[in-house]
Protein backbone atom coordinates (compact mmCIF):
# COMPACT_ATOMS: atom_id res chain seq x y z
CA UNK A 1 0.00 0.00 0.00
CA UNK A 2 1.94 3.43 -0.92
CA UNK A 3 1.03 6.24 0.73
CA UNK A 4 -0.21 9.93 -1.28
CA UNK A 5 -0.14 12.91 0.55
CA UNK A 6 -1.71 15.96 -0.32
CA UNK A 7 -1.08 19.64 -0.02
CA UNK A 8 -3.15 22.35 -1.46
CA UNK A 9 -4.32 26.07 -0.86
CA UNK A 10 -7.91 24.76 -1.95
CA UNK A 11 -9.67 24.84 1.55
CA UNK A 12 -11.85 22.41 2.98
CA UNK A 13 -14.96 24.45 2.02
CA UNK A 14 -15.17 23.58 -1.70
CA UNK A 15 -15.51 20.30 -3.52
CA UNK A 16 -11.83 20.39 -4.57
CA UNK A 17 -10.29 18.19 -2.28
CA UNK A 18 -12.86 15.70 -2.45
CA UNK A 19 -12.86 15.52 -6.56
CA UNK A 20 -8.98 14.75 -6.66
CA UNK A 21 -9.60 12.10 -3.70
CA UNK A 22 -12.41 10.31 -5.94
CA UNK A 23 -9.75 10.55 -9.07
CA UNK A 24 -7.15 9.15 -7.12
CA UNK A 25 -9.47 6.02 -5.92
CA UNK A 26 -10.58 5.24 -9.33
CA UNK A 27 -7.10 4.87 -10.39
CA UNK A 28 -5.61 3.91 -7.25
CA UNK A 29 -7.92 2.34 -4.76
CA UNK A 30 -5.57 0.69 -2.46
CA UNK A 31 -3.07 3.72 -2.10
CA UNK A 32 -3.29 5.42 1.49
CA UNK A 33 -4.14 9.21 1.37
CA UNK A 34 -2.71 11.60 4.37
CA UNK A 35 -3.71 15.27 4.12
CA UNK A 36 -0.51 17.44 4.82
CA UNK A 37 -2.63 20.55 4.80
CA UNK A 38 -5.17 22.36 2.61
CA UNK A 39 -4.76 25.82 3.94
CA UNK A 40 -1.55 27.10 2.28
CA UNK A 41 -2.62 30.68 1.95
CA UNK A 42 -4.06 30.79 -1.83
CA UNK A 43 -0.78 31.10 -4.43
CA UNK A 44 1.82 31.14 -1.65
CA UNK A 45 4.89 28.80 -3.34
CA UNK A 46 7.26 30.29 -0.48
CA UNK A 47 4.68 29.10 2.40
CA UNK A 48 4.05 25.30 0.37
CA UNK A 49 8.10 25.29 0.08
CA UNK A 50 8.37 25.65 3.27
CA UNK A 51 5.44 23.17 4.45
CA UNK A 52 6.68 20.59 2.10
CA UNK A 53 10.39 20.67 3.59
CA UNK A 54 9.27 20.37 7.14
CA UNK A 55 7.13 17.77 6.60
CA UNK A 56 7.77 15.03 3.98
CA UNK A 57 10.88 13.62 6.04
CA UNK A 58 8.45 12.06 8.24
CA UNK A 59 6.93 10.24 5.57
CA UNK A 60 8.17 6.59 4.03
CA UNK A 61 10.37 7.42 1.55
CA UNK A 62 8.32 4.98 -1.05
CA UNK A 63 5.74 8.31 -1.05
CA UNK A 64 4.13 10.11 -3.53
CA UNK A 65 3.63 13.71 -2.29
CA UNK A 66 0.32 15.55 -4.42
CA UNK A 67 1.37 19.47 -4.44
CA UNK A 68 -1.35 21.53 -6.16
CA UNK A 69 -0.51 25.40 -5.21
CA UNK A 70 -0.64 26.59 -8.69
CA UNK A 71 -1.08 30.09 -9.41
CA UNK A 72 0.22 29.36 -12.99
CA UNK A 73 -2.42 26.91 -14.10
CA UNK A 74 -3.46 26.77 -17.56
CA UNK A 75 -0.19 28.88 -18.55
CA UNK A 76 2.69 27.56 -20.41
CA UNK A 77 4.20 26.16 -17.17
CA UNK A 78 5.10 22.60 -17.01
CA UNK A 79 3.35 20.28 -14.99
CA UNK A 80 6.17 17.71 -13.16
CA UNK A 81 6.71 14.71 -11.36
CA UNK A 82 10.14 14.23 -9.37
CA UNK A 83 11.95 11.54 -8.15
CA UNK A 84 14.14 11.93 -4.90
CA UNK A 85 15.21 10.41 -1.30
CA UNK A 86 11.90 11.61 0.33
CA UNK A 87 9.64 10.23 -2.26
CA UNK A 88 8.38 11.45 -5.50
CA UNK A 89 6.56 15.44 -6.08
CA UNK A 90 3.94 15.51 -8.07
CA UNK A 91 3.67 19.40 -9.08
CA UNK A 92 3.38 22.36 -11.04
CA UNK A 93 7.12 23.22 -12.30
CA UNK A 94 6.73 26.79 -10.44
CA UNK A 95 9.66 26.27 -7.91
CA UNK A 96 7.14 24.91 -4.89
CA UNK A 97 9.77 21.72 -4.91
CA UNK A 98 13.03 24.13 -4.26
CA UNK A 99 13.19 23.79 -0.67
CA UNK A 100 12.46 19.98 -0.61
CA UNK A 101 15.23 19.46 -3.46
CA UNK A 102 18.28 21.37 -1.53
CA UNK A 103 18.00 19.04 0.81
CA UNK A 104 17.01 15.84 -1.57
CA UNK A 105 18.09 16.92 -5.10
CA UNK A 106 15.88 15.28 -7.60
CA UNK A 107 17.12 12.01 -9.00
CA UNK A 108 14.90 12.32 -12.10
CA UNK A 109 11.99 14.70 -13.18
CA UNK A 110 9.61 14.26 -15.70
CA UNK A 111 7.26 16.77 -17.52
CA UNK A 112 3.64 15.58 -17.10
CA UNK A 113 3.01 15.62 -21.10
CA UNK A 114 1.93 11.58 -21.41
CA UNK A 115 -1.55 11.81 -21.78
CA UNK A 116 -2.07 8.34 -21.07
CA UNK A 117 -1.58 9.29 -17.63
CA UNK A 118 -3.84 12.02 -17.31
CA UNK A 119 -7.71 12.32 -17.91
CA UNK A 120 -8.77 12.86 -21.03
CA UNK A 121 -10.86 16.10 -20.54
CA UNK A 122 -8.15 18.57 -19.26
CA UNK A 123 -9.47 21.86 -17.65
CA UNK A 124 -7.97 25.38 -17.88
CA UNK A 125 -8.83 25.62 -14.21
CA UNK A 126 -8.03 22.64 -12.15
CA UNK A 127 -5.36 20.80 -13.05
CA UNK A 128 -5.20 19.17 -9.78
CA UNK A 129 -8.06 16.57 -10.55
CA UNK A 130 -7.41 16.52 -14.04
CA UNK A 131 -2.94 16.07 -14.74
CA UNK A 132 -1.86 15.89 -11.42
CA UNK A 133 -4.04 13.96 -9.40
CA UNK A 134 -4.12 10.74 -11.51
CA UNK A 135 -0.33 11.05 -12.42
CA UNK A 136 0.25 10.64 -8.67
CA UNK A 137 -2.31 7.80 -8.63
CA UNK A 138 -0.51 5.77 -11.42
CA UNK A 139 2.93 6.09 -9.52
CA UNK A 140 1.43 5.09 -6.86
CA UNK A 141 -0.04 1.98 -8.51
CA UNK A 142 3.66 1.12 -9.75
CA UNK A 143 4.04 3.05 -12.99
CA UNK A 144 7.74 4.01 -13.85
CA UNK A 145 8.08 7.58 -13.75
CA UNK A 146 9.87 7.65 -16.58
CA UNK A 147 6.72 6.81 -18.39
CA UNK A 148 4.78 9.95 -17.50
CA UNK A 149 6.99 12.17 -19.76
CA UNK A 150 10.53 13.43 -21.32
CA UNK A 151 12.79 14.17 -19.04
CA UNK A 152 12.94 18.03 -17.52
CA UNK A 153 17.24 19.45 -16.87
CA UNK A 154 16.51 22.64 -15.51
CA UNK A 155 13.09 23.02 -13.20
CA UNK A 156 12.39 26.33 -12.03
CA UNK A 157 13.67 27.22 -8.85
CA UNK A 158 12.75 29.46 -5.83
CA UNK A 159 15.36 32.03 -4.46
CA UNK A 160 16.52 29.96 -1.49
CA UNK A 161 15.89 31.76 2.37
CA UNK A 162 18.00 34.83 3.05
CA UNK A 163 20.15 33.62 5.72
CA UNK A 164 23.84 35.72 6.46
CA UNK A 165 25.97 34.16 9.29
CA UNK A 166 29.13 37.22 10.59
CA UNK A 167 30.97 37.83 13.16
CA UNK A 168 28.70 39.41 15.72
CA UNK A 169 25.01 38.47 13.81
CA UNK A 170 23.18 35.93 12.10
CA UNK A 171 20.70 37.62 9.46
CA UNK A 172 17.62 35.94 8.37
CA UNK A 173 13.82 36.67 7.11
CA UNK A 174 10.32 35.49 7.99
CA UNK A 175 9.64 32.76 5.72
CA UNK A 176 6.25 30.88 6.97
CA UNK A 177 3.47 32.29 9.51
CA UNK A 178 1.61 28.96 11.61
CA UNK A 179 -1.52 28.97 12.34
CA UNK A 180 -1.15 30.67 15.84
CA UNK A 181 0.91 33.02 14.45
CA UNK A 182 4.55 31.87 14.91
CA UNK A 183 6.63 33.44 12.48
CA UNK A 184 8.90 30.77 11.13
CA UNK A 185 12.61 32.54 10.01
CA UNK A 186 15.12 31.00 7.77
CA UNK A 187 17.69 31.49 10.84
CA UNK A 188 18.33 27.04 11.91
CA UNK A 189 18.41 24.63 12.33
CA UNK A 190 19.63 25.14 15.95
CA UNK A 191 19.91 22.42 18.25
CA UNK A 192 20.51 23.20 22.22
CA UNK A 193 23.38 21.78 23.67
CA UNK A 194 23.18 23.28 27.47
CA UNK A 195 23.33 26.66 27.55
CA UNK A 196 24.26 26.89 23.96
CA UNK A 197 22.96 26.47 20.57
CA UNK A 198 24.49 24.98 17.68
CA UNK A 199 23.72 26.54 14.13
CA UNK A 200 23.96 24.02 11.02
CA UNK A 201 22.26 26.40 8.33
CA UNK A 202 19.50 24.76 6.89
CA UNK A 203 19.73 27.24 3.92
CA UNK A 204 22.28 29.22 2.44
CA UNK A 205 25.88 29.46 3.89
CA UNK A 206 26.95 25.36 5.62
CA UNK A 207 29.18 25.36 8.63
CA UNK A 208 28.25 24.92 12.04
CA UNK A 209 28.32 27.89 14.53
CA UNK A 210 28.26 28.11 18.35
CA UNK A 211 25.33 30.90 19.89
CA UNK A 212 26.11 31.73 22.75
CA UNK A 213 22.16 32.26 24.00
CA UNK A 214 22.68 34.51 27.37
CA UNK A 215 24.76 36.95 25.25
CA UNK A 216 22.62 37.35 21.93
CA UNK A 217 19.76 39.70 21.65
CA UNK A 218 16.89 38.60 18.84
CA UNK A 219 16.01 41.77 17.09
CA UNK A 220 12.51 41.93 14.91
CA UNK A 221 9.66 44.37 13.66
CA UNK A 222 11.99 47.30 15.12
CA UNK A 223 12.41 45.21 19.05
CA UNK A 224 14.63 43.79 21.13
CA UNK A 225 13.39 40.28 22.24
CA UNK A 226 15.74 39.08 24.59
CA UNK A 227 17.30 36.37 24.22
CA UNK A 228 16.82 32.80 22.52
CA UNK A 229 14.14 31.10 24.67
CA UNK A 230 13.20 27.22 25.26
CA UNK A 231 9.53 27.45 25.71
CA UNK A 232 7.14 30.04 25.49
CA UNK A 233 6.73 29.57 29.30
CA UNK A 234 9.95 31.38 29.81
CA UNK A 235 7.75 35.01 29.18
CA UNK A 236 4.68 35.96 30.84
CA UNK A 237 1.51 35.61 28.76
CA UNK A 238 1.34 38.26 26.02
CA UNK A 239 5.10 39.21 25.64
CA UNK A 240 7.03 38.55 22.57
CA UNK A 241 9.95 36.04 22.38
CA UNK A 242 12.27 33.83 20.18
CA UNK A 243 12.13 30.36 20.59
CA UNK A 244 13.52 27.16 18.70
CA UNK A 245 10.43 25.51 16.76
CA UNK A 246 9.77 22.22 16.17
CA UNK A 247 12.42 21.62 13.05
CA UNK A 248 14.92 23.64 14.56
CA UNK A 249 14.31 26.80 13.22
CA UNK A 250 14.13 30.35 15.24
CA UNK A 251 10.54 31.39 15.66
CA UNK A 252 8.84 35.15 16.58
CA UNK A 253 5.92 34.35 18.53
CA UNK A 254 4.17 35.92 21.56
CA UNK A 255 3.29 33.82 24.82
CA UNK A 256 -0.78 33.00 24.31
CA UNK A 257 -0.73 35.30 21.50
CA UNK A 258 0.19 35.62 17.78
CA UNK A 259 3.64 37.11 17.25
CA UNK A 260 2.90 37.69 13.77
CA UNK A 261 -0.23 39.62 14.62
CA UNK A 262 1.38 41.53 17.57
CA UNK A 263 4.49 42.63 15.88
CA UNK A 264 2.89 42.63 12.45
CA UNK A 265 5.57 40.40 10.82
CA UNK A 266 5.08 38.84 7.71
CA UNK A 267 7.26 36.53 5.06
CA UNK A 268 10.07 38.73 4.24
CA UNK A 269 10.62 40.65 6.74
CA UNK A 270 14.34 40.95 8.59
CA UNK A 271 15.00 38.86 11.36
CA UNK A 272 18.32 39.23 13.23
CA UNK A 273 20.51 37.35 16.49
CA UNK A 274 23.23 40.03 17.86
CA UNK A 275 25.90 39.42 20.23
CA UNK A 276 26.68 41.44 22.89
CA UNK A 277 23.63 43.44 23.31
Amino acid sequence: MVLISLTTDFGLRDHYVGVMKGVIAEIAPDAKLVDVTHEIPPQDLRAAAYVLWSSLPYFPADSVHLVVVDPGVGSARRAIASQTAWGVLVAPDNGVCSYVWAAAPPILTVELDNPHYRRAAVSHTFHGRDIFAPAAAYLASGTPLAELGRPVQAPVRLPTPAISVGEVEICGEVIYVDHFGNAVTSIGRLVWDGAMVHLDPAFGEAGRRIVAVGRVTVRAAGRDLGPIRRTYSETSPGEPLALVGSEGMLEIAVNQGSGAQVLELQPGDPVEVIAGR
